[in-house]
């Protein structure tokens, strides 16, 4: 581990949410124009800023150096001694690097859909092993592993350095309802008088099981408030599109299953790594810059199937310093006819009764018609994510190649 001690406890990581946005007209104008150079961003890039430049990924400050890559690879640590688990980075083709003959010291614009989003201040130019990467971070070197071709798909080169926004993202239909910085949750838990909050990261469309895993954790973790943070980004076909799984958890809310007292339905930025435990300390990071005090960890937390442990996030905080954050470790809820109603894993001893739904299952199931049962998924859930399809996915309410060519964006940026 990282020799230097600090404490890792404090929340915000590192004690402080960072603030890099210029909302100064005239001086991002300067600043933009001081740059001497201009690169265009891919959209997981563009999301990253976004986290970086409002404090969701704090005490970071940009994307990393070779430094913070190493010690973050070999010891889950920054180097100034805070945990942080996976690389942020900004990679950049040897060939791009070398024509626009980038060196240490330069501020590069950063433009989104041909728009200036953010500065650049370039610290650190390097190569790095992609290969040592992947297995630092996977601890295997199976190439069909979803992480690694991640990782193989980055350029050579990397740029470290911080970043500043100046000019800051407009959510669109629906997300605008749904995304609020570190900043503004942290009021809004502090007016709610949410002293404890657990959080609750989806990727998902909310059937019974998860509902009753969150009421749970609520009383596990004697929480005020609970916070479902529905994860939206980069999508692959299959998966429930991010407006089906947005509106179907806050329709738990507005038909009552939950109170407005105690729930509330948000979005984080943030596009999957499948890296199973350590991307789950990150996820707990994140969240705790957010305002939370606690955590749901289940079945298959940022895993991808078929690849080791489903459970492996439960062991992911043992060997690491108190991060000021309750791990609450859950196993699968499901409905069981014999029980009669939704029951846990460790209570259930049918399981030649048990429905398991999946959300995936529940998404494809809008094209057919068929209804799945009350015992299973609420209706007016079912009734959202039907005109969610047709509003937002062109008809399916999983993804398909259409959605991914014809998908509203998820922000946009003014004219600058």
């Amino acid at each position: 581990m990282n020799s230097v001690t600090v404490d890792n406890s404090l929340s915000p990581h590192g004690g402080q949410l960072v603030d890099r946005i210029i909302t100064d007209k005239q001086l991002a104008t300067t600043m933009a124009g001081e740059c001497q150079g201009t690169l265009r961003l891919k959209g997981k890039t563009a999301r990253e800023i976004v986290n970086i430049a409002y404090g969701v990924f704090s005490p970071l400050e940009g994307f990393m150096t070779k430094e913070q890559l190493d010690s973050v690879l070999t010891t889950m640590m920054l180097p100034n001694g805070y945990v942080w688990s996976l690389p942020i980075l900004y990679d950049i083709s040897e060939e791009n690097c070398r024509e626009m003959a980038i060196e240490v010291g330069h501020k590069l614009l950063l433009e989104y859909h041909n728009v200036p989003f953010a500065v650049l201040e370039v610290e650190d130019i390097y190569s790095y092993d992609k290969d040592y990467m992947a297995n630092q971070i996977y601890s295997a070197e199976n190439v069909d592993h979803p992480g690694i071709k991640l990782i193989h798909s980055l350029e050579d080169w990397f740029l470290g350095g911080k970043v500043t926004m100046i000019n800051p993202p407009i959510f669109q239909d629906p997300y605008d309802r749904y995304f609020y910085t570190p900043k503004q949750l942290r009021e809004k838990f502090k007016r709610r008088r949410w002293k404890r909050v657990v959080a609750f990261h989806t990727t998902d469309v909310p059937h019974t099981g998860h509902e009753w895993m969150m009421k749970m954790a609520w009383f596990q973790h004697r929480a005020r408030g609970i916070m479902v943070s529905c994860a939206v980004g980069d999508k692959s076909i299959g998966d429930c599109i991010d407006e089906n799984v947005l509106l179907g958890h806050h329709e738990l809310q507005k038909s009552g299953y939950f109170q407005e007292s105690v729930h509330l339905t948000t979005m984080l930025l943030w596009d999957r790594r499948y890296a199973g435990a350590k991307e789950a300390v990150l996820h707990a990071i994140m969240r705790k810059n957010m305002g939370c005090t606690g955590h749901i960890f289940g079945k298959n937390h940022a895993h991808p199937q078929g690849f080791g442990d489903t459970y492996a996030a439960h062991f992911a905080f043992k060997d690491l310093p108190d991060l000021g954050l309750e791990s609450i470790l859950s196993k699968e809820w499901f409905y069981c006819s014999h029980c009669q109603g939704v029951t846990y894993t460790g209570f259930c001893a049918h399981p030649d009764k048990v429905d398991l739904l999946e959300s995936k299952s529940v998404c494809s199931l809008l094209s057919t018609g068929i209804r799945p049962t009350d015992n299973l998924l609420r209706p007016e859930v079912f009734d959202v994510i039907v005109g969610a399809a047709d509003k937002y996915g062109f008809g399916d309410g999983y993804v398909t190649e259409d959605y991914l060519r014809r998908r509203s964006p998820i922000f946009t940026l003014a004219k600058f």
